[in-house]
């Protein structure tokens, strides 16, 4: 995974580790509306991040950060109705969103109502709106990424196709014996990013993070491997748990235990 500075952050525990993705997504939002008057984020589902999340709308951050000049977007999303529990969206509204003072305008979800296809198509016109002009896409200030057991992140699942050219994918096949009826940006998007950060916690995601960042390179087999912002930065926060099968020292990584 090349990049200009990979990051490896070890906790003893999730609230130790959410904090610091709390601290670190505040930071790079304040130091990207500094340089550029805005900072655009994509945001991840799942249980990892609901911590950081529920954090955020509360102090110091929710006095603290500059919120009428924060883009909010996702990486991937489910295509259920907004206000059902398995939504990434809902998520991230009902624990952090809807407490802090965004506005509505400043809040670009995946609609999957729409279902798959018409919900990519959808999200890659929503894109292309507040990209720079004659590119289809933004570059994000930062990506929220987490880790799956499997090595996939966002929706891209091991053995899916690669993607070239294009923002949006709609993820229709399926995945652990279940339809996945999802949207996903693609990797060219993430890798366009500014910075990157994975949270990965518990043993379970072990294997997963030592392949990824150590083994040999199989980005459709472990889909976590095609992130790899040129130019940008990544960093890993992880505990001690998910942490337990890395080396104690990897070349070109800065590693902090």
């Amino acid at each position: 995974m090349k990049t200009d500075k990979l990051t490896i952050q070890v906790f003893p525990g999730s609230a130790e580790l959410s904090r610091a993705a709390a601290d670190l997504f505040a930071s790079t939002a304040q130091a990207a509306v500094s340089a550029r008057g805005r900072f655009l984020a994509a945001l991840s589902g799942g249980s990892t991040p609901r911590a950081m999340f529920d954090m955020m709308a509360k102090s110091p951050y929710l006095e603290r950060l500059p919120w009428g000049k924060m883009l909010f977007f996702w990486g991937d999303e489910r295509c259920v109705p907004s206000d059902d529990a398995e939504s990434s969206y809902n998520q991230a509204r009902t624990v952090w969103l809807a407490h802090v003072p965004v506005p509505e305008g400043n809040i670009f979800r995946i609609k999957g109502e729409l279902g798959p296809h018409a919900a990519a198509e959808d999200y890659a016109r929503q894109l292309k709106s507040v990209a720079e002009a004659g590119l289809d896409w933004p570059r994000f200030d930062l990506v929220l990424f987490g880790l799956g057991a499997d090595g996939h992140t966002a929706s891209l699942f091991p053995g899916s196709a690669d993607t070239s050219g294009v923002a949006t994918v709609a993820v229709t096949a399926h995945y652990q014996d279940r339809p996945a009826n999802r949207v996903s940006l693609t990797p060219e998007v993430f890798n366009s990013a500014r910075s990157v950060i994975f949270l990965a916690t518990g043993a379970e995601k072990a294997q997963a993070l030592a392949t990824t960042l150590t083994g040999a390179r199989e980005p459709v087999k472990y889909p976590a491997q095609r992130i790899h912002p040129a130019g940008g930065n990544i960093w890993w926060l992880v505990d001690t748990a998910a942490a337990s099968l890395l080396p104690e020292k990897i070349d070109g990584v800065v590693f902090h235990r």
